[in-house]
């Protein structure tokens, strides 16, 4: 069992609300637009990191972490990218691969808003965390976290952390 702190759009802000959430993870995964370095550095001191780069992300995050990411957790195949769209508007991009190899679990950011959706046609949940960050126009900053166990996601949570600003 591998308990799961999924968030994104964090535009370089970490404040100690995100890091108790870190401390319960056992691996924490980050869906973009990172902002300083600082973010994944001060996670990956207190736990292991997954992350992909945002479309904000500079040099330095881009030579760091890639643009996708796909692996597998106890037997759950999970794909992370920051700009992917969601079930019936997925990024042209990704339209393609997502239908002929598709994830059990598709991560994007991007948008600000939080989404848990399930893709009847690809079979695939589709998970996008809303930002964590106080930079954009999102009211109150969100994060998710789950369970993954032998092939299942469970106690899926929406994390409310505050009002943005």
């Amino acid at each position: 069992m591998k308990k799961i702190l999924l968030l994104s759009d964090t535009h370089s802000f970490i404040d100690v609300q995100i890091l108790k959430f870190v401390k319960q993870a056992d691996e924490v995964w980050h869906a973009g637009d990172i902002g300083n370095l600082e973010v994944t550095d001060t996670i990956k001191k207190l736990k292991p990191l997954r992350a992909v780069f945002g479309n904000i992300d500079g040099a330095d995050a881009r030579s760091e972490f890639p643009l996708d990411t796909k692996f597998e957790v106890e037997n759950v195949s999970v794909w992370i990218t920051h700009i992917g769209g969601y079930p019936g508007r997925y990024d042209q991009r990704i339209r393609e691969e997502i239908k002929v190899n598709p994830p059990k679990i598709f991560i994007s950011g991007h948008s600000h808003i939080l989404k848990v959706q399930y893709d009847k046609k690809l079979n695939l949940l589709h998970l996008n965390p809303g930002a964590a960050g106080n930079h954009g126009f999102h009211k109150v900053r969100t994060m998710l976290r789950f369970t993954l166990e032998k092939g299942n996601v469970q106690d899926l949570e929406i994390i409310e952390l505050a009002k943005r600003g």
